[in-house]
Order: C-alpha cells, then structure tokens, then sequence
C-alpha cells in the first residue's frame, strides 16, 4: 500500500509535528507533502522520509513568510499530484486537507481545528492586524472559508484531536468526525520525591495573545509567588515589561530544562483555551497538577479536583482562586502519571492503525464501485 501524508507546514516539532511522527513511525514507507520544509528543524523520524513541497516552497522568503501566502495554499495544494497513492492522510490545522485524491484512493484527514484564523476565532485574528490587513481580510477570509467548506467534500473520514474540535468539524463542515487525541511522548517525562520540588508555579507554550498568558503574570504579580515562564512568541516583551522580581521570563528552552522545570513544579498554570492542549498532559506525566481554564481540550484530559483545577472565568481573580484551591487536592504523583499515559504515543498508534484499517476494510466491501461518505460541504454565504 503506498500512503501519503499531507501537512500545513513543516518549521519546527510542535502538536501538530508531533502527529506526523507518529505517522512517520507508523508507515515508514510514506512520502510526505507540504508546503514550506526546514528539515534542520524536523526530528530524524520525519526527516528520514521524502518530502515534496508545494509551489509555496519556492515563493520569495517563504520559509519564514510562510503565513503571508495563506490565499495561494488552496490552488498550491491542488497542483499536488497524488496520483498512485491508496492511502492519503492529511494533517489539517493549516490548509492540508483540499488535495485531489486519486479517485480510487482513501482520504482521511486528521484535523487539529478547522482553520482558526477564518472560523472559530478570525474577529480575534482580524482585531490585532493592522489597517491594511484589516480591510483585506473579509474577502480573502470568505474566498478560503468557501475553499474550505468545499475541500471537506473530498475527505472520506475525519478524524478529530478532541471533542471540542469534533464539535466545530460538524458545525463548519456538517461532517462527524472520530475522536483520537494526539500523542504524547509521556515516557519522556520524569517525577521527583516531594523535597526535591521547587517553590514556583510554571507556564509553558507559545506567548501569543489567545493563550492568554497575561493572566498568569498578572495572578502572581498580584499573589507575589514565584512564577516562571517558558516559551517564546508575539508577546514576549510585552510580558517582561509586566512582570515582577518574583517571575522569571527564560524564553524558548531546550527539552531538559522544560522536563527539569516541569518535574519540580508546585503547578502548571494553563490560562488559555486549547483545541487539545499537549503540555497539560506533559505536566500530569512529571507528576504535577494543572490549574487551567475550563473550557476545551483541557476538559478531556485533566480532572477537576483530582489532577488539577479549573477556573471557568478568564479572569485573574478566577485564576487566583483556582491556584489556591489546587493546594489543597491533595497531589497524588502517581496517579497524575497514570492518567497523563491514557494520552501515550503506543495508545495514537493502535487507534489509528485501528481505525484506518476499518476504513480501508470497507473500502474493499465497496469495490469496484466506488462509495464516498456523502458530502455535507456547502458555501458559505
């Protein structure tokens, strides 16, 4: 069986890379399709395998202005030739998922959130561009939204990263989608005895506006505990100029100063909301609790009063509250770990390979007929 696997964009190892390792590992024999590859950022699993980008690869400054190019992905990923491969599956989070399969091929896209800059969040993407972005985005927005809607037409099997992303895959494409979390590498993680723990709280991701992560300088400015901070991004020294003597901003860090920081942490503190949200899970496997916003992926993963706490208003007052309430859970490491390997790399592999081999199974009882599941694709108007 010749498999293809179609992503966004290749540019460093974050969720949705993390997936197409795993489909790497699972179909070693696969060629991958993209449009922009920095194979000195990928990880030896996905750069073992032969990578075709799309003409996007070739346009001036494309591997850093990747974004810039958004309105031309839908005709690049078109120009894609598929032709010969049975088995497609493409990484959607980014436009992945409209190629043209084969007629005899099976398409199946794995979706992290349909296309969050033109549904579900595109008022909070349009507010924080400029003028001239501003009033060219409706139009454009609409041209991909159209595209996008109708590309669902030429999958056969959605599969979702989390239910709340299952839920927008119904509400934008009228499609129902399988739910299979993402992979998590929890065996990469460590615990430490009680006394080893350290004295601060920790936040880790991308410093971008919808994660919210103001809120947590703001909390611990204003409880005057220690607080450090993990990653880089948009706001990174907009959030240095708020922060207090008892914070610490490191910026991006490599993997053992993320695993040292997670392992001895009094928790990880998760103020935005996330389609899945990997690094709660990264933190239950180093044994510590979550205190996070209670809205999306993070509903799936982490349990209330046992693993973590929730706060269900984006507010510091909110935030504050919950990080006092998670002092008093009770922090079992243990059972953390336990639940964090629900989410484990062995568990993706069996249900996808189990879920694609059900597809191709009634493919067959198809053939030589050809049967789509019916296309509920539609304009957006």
């Amino acid at each position: 069986m010749k498999v293809a696997i179609v992503h966004y964009w290749l540019v460093g190892m974050r969720g949705g890379e993390k997936v197409i390792e795993a489909l790497c590992n699972l179909y070693p024999e696969a060629d991958i399709f993209t449009h922009v590859y920095a194979p000195q950022a990928m990880s030896p699993a996905i750069a073992a395998h032969r990578v075709t980008t799309s003409f996007i690869g070739t346009l001036p400054f494309a591997a850093k202005r990747y974004k810039s190019y958004l309105p031309l992905m839908p005709m690049a990923l078109e120009q894609l030739d598929l032709r010969g491969y049975d088995l497609i599956i493409s990484s959607e989070s980014g436009p992945a998922k409209g190629i043209i399969p084969p007629s005899d091929a099976v398409h199946i896209c794995y979706c992290h959130s349909p296309m969050r800059y033109v549904w579900n969040m595109y008022h909070d993407y349009r507010e924080r561009t400029g003028l001239l972005t501003r009033l060219m985005m409706p139009p454009m927005a609409h041209y991909i939204r159209n595209w996008d809607a109708i590309s669902a037409g030429r999958v056969h099997e959605f599969i979702a990263n989390s239910n709340t992303v299952a839920r927008r895959i119904e509400t934008y494409y009228r499609r129902q989608a399988e739910v299979i979390h993402p992979p998590v590498d929890t065996a990469a993680f460590e615990t430490v005895p009680a006394g080893e723990l350290g004295d601060y709280h920790l936040m880790v991701g991308e410093l971008v506006r919808y994660k919210r992560p103001e809120l947590a300088i703001q909390a611990f400015n204003r409880l005057q505990k220690p607080l450090v901070v993990i990653g880089g991004g948009e706001m990174l020294r907009e959030l240095h100029s708020m922060a207090g003597p008892q914070i610490r901003i490191l910026g991006p860090q490599p993997f053992d100063v993320l695993k040292h920081h997670y392992a001895r942490c009094q928790a990880l503190i998760f103020p935005g909301e996330e389609d899945f949200g990997i690094v709660p899970v990264e933190a239950m496997a180093s044994g510590r609790p979550v205190v996070a916003y209670g809205k999306g992926g993070v509903t799936e993963t982490v349990l209330d009063g046992i693993t973590g706490t929730f706060f269900h208003e984006q507010s510091v007052e909110a935030l504050i509250d919950a990080v006092e309430r998670c002092r008093t859970i009770g922090v079992e490491s243990e059972r953390l770990v336990r639940r964090a390997a629900d989410f484990g790399v062995d568990r993706f592999s069996e249900e996808i390979s189990r879920f694609v081999d059900g597809v191709l199974a009634r493919r067959r009882l198809t053939a030589p007929g050809v049967q789509r599941a019916p296309s509920r694709a539609y304009l957006v108007q």
